[in-house]
């Protein structure tokens, strides 16, 4: 080799200073994969056993119907996997089969799974949660539904704390009202989530966050509502609304009667006529009737508003040309002095024309001139519901008093005081001559002109008592026991023993 190129081979490379180039991976080995694909798939088997969890929780399986009717259905609680593997947020886990969902689920220890990994249940008895309401949320400011939201929500919601429940609210068409409810574990994580500094923001837009009791209150201002409407409507948006095994559980023992002695009371069914549907009247622990909300139907202009009466109401001026126009059917009317306007409700939907009969009846009020109007479908809605839980009460009162002066052998009753049929109707009873003369009171109200469900209404109208302005709150409703008798919200269905 000449000297030359000696040299050349002696002369050292310049190379550009440049960031250290990184060391050579090591080759990945088949226990590296193995390893990774199995914390993988732990991770996903965990998530499998916390959506399952939530299926079983208390804040949801007491108020899904069918989760509580797969509850139930077994004495010992055992639920199917392969059932409950079938729901549409557990289709990526049951892909891989239902022994791999038992083996997901036997990492729980609020869940078991029997020996034959094919049924799924609690180790602990349902419970009622407590403080539901003043642990929830209200957020609004979030996109249009699309397949994933629901999960992307409940991982957001996460963020600030545990959460039982994250619960897309939905108008009559199911249509997402792009807000939610949340209920939190903990008070800590609300406090957390409403103080939180910047506000919580989605897809960098702030969103509306308050407690669910001030949205309540906030709607409750929005609406104007005030008095008994406040406390009911209040009421209402506290309670979930929908299915509710606790209520359902309470209400069956209510309807099963108490015992007294050795002998059950008989149980009878009384149902309300109520805009052209029978509602069954239930009873509460205080022995007031009350119907199910979700019960009562909604008939769309069945209800005119009326404004500018001036702080004051004649009910006469509203009611005499409505019977007058309706064969005399009366009108159900809500209004409360000093409001300078109320609500009238009809037994149908009314027509045009008949909207316009009415405008033209009734010009003023309290010598004011008034305007009428529909109202909003959400006034129109709770003010039926108000109708059918006043005509509720009124039936089941009506129902209890009739009982207990008609029935048969109650003081008086045969061989008792008064002689047979009760107190003063037989013969050298008490008082025979006032009740015969009732009877024959009774019967030509009901054969006369006026009806006695007529007669009747007259001594319910405001007296400035706890429900002033509330017309018919007390008022008899719409039922039949042993005769029909027409009351504001139309004719009583027959009742029937249980």
């Amino acid at each position: 080799m000449s000297a030359e190129s000696a040299a050349q081979v002696e002369q050292p490379t310049v190379v550009e200073a440049t960031e250290p180039a990184p060391a050579p991976a090591a080759a990945s080995t088949s226990e590296d994969v193995e390893m990774a694909n199995g914390e993988e798939d732990k991770d996903f088997m965990l998530k499998a056993c916390r959506q399952v969890e939530f299926y079983f929780a208390d804040s949801n399986l007491p108020y899904d119907k069918f989760m509580w009717t797969l509850h139930t259905k077994d004495k010992d609680h055992w639920c199917p996997i392969s059932t409950v593997a079938s729901f549409k947020r557990m289709r990526e886990y049951s892909a891989k089969g239902t022994e791999w969902v038992a083996k997901a689920l036997r990492q729980s220890t609020f869940l078991e799974v029997d020996e034959t990994g094919t049924k799924v249940r609690r180790t602990t008895e349902v419970q009622e949660p407590k403080g539901a309401f003043e642990r929830s949320i209200y957020a609004k400011g979030f996109p249009d539904e699309e397949p994933t939201l629901q999960t992307k929500l409940e991982e957001f919601f996460n963020n600030f704390g545990s959460t039982n429940a994250v619960r897309m609210r939905r108008d009559e068409s199911k249509k997402f009202k792009n807000s939610v409810f949340v209920e939190f574990t903990d008070f800590e994580s609300v406090a957390k989530f409403l103080s939180a500094d910047p506000k919580p923001t989605w897809e960098g837009k702030e969103l509306l966050i308050m407690s669910k009791e001030a949205y309540c209150d906030m709607k409750i201002k929005e609406k104007g509502l005030q008095g008994q409407a406040a406390v009911n409507r209040r009421e209402a948006m506290s309670k979930t609304k929908g299915f509710d095994a606790f209520r359902e559980m309470k209400r069956e023992r209510e309807e099963k009667g108490k015992s007294t002695g050795d002998k059950l009371e008989e149980k009878k069914e009384i149902y309300l006529e109520f805009l052209g549907s029978k509602i069954l009247i239930h009873k509460d622990e205080e022995g007031n009737g009350y119907v199910k909300e979700e019960d009562v139907p909604f008939v769309k202009g069945s209800t005119l508003k009326f404004d500018g009466c001036g702080g004051d109401v004649s009910w006469g001026e509203i009611k005499e040309p409505i019977k007058q126009k309706f064969e005399g059917r009366a009108p159900f009317i809500k209004y409360t002095r000093g409001e300078n306007h109320g609500l009238v409700g009809f037994h149908k939907a009314l027509t045009e024309e008949e909207i316009a009969s009415i405008k033209d009846l009734i010009k003023t009020i309290n010598k004011n001139e008034v305007i009428w109007s529909l109202p909003t479908e959400e006034e129109e809605k709770t003010f039926q519901i108000e109708r059918a839980q006043a005509a509720a009460r009124g039936a089941l009162s009506q129902t209890s008093r009739d009982g207990n002066s008609r029935g048969r052998g109650g003081r008086g009753g045969r061989g008792g005081r008064g002689g047979r049929g009760g107190r003063g109707r037989g013969r050298g009873g008490r008082g025979g001559d006032r009740n015969r003369e009732r009877e024959q009171r009774d019967k030509k109200d009901t054969n006369g002109d006026e009806q006695t469900g007529d007669k009747r209404k007259r001594a319910v109208e405001p007296d400035g008592g706890p429900h002033v302005g509330v017309r018919g709150t007390v008022a008899p409703p719409s039922l039949q026991t042993t005769k029909k008798v027409k009351t504001n919200d139309g004719d009583a269905a027959p009742s029937s023993a249980s």
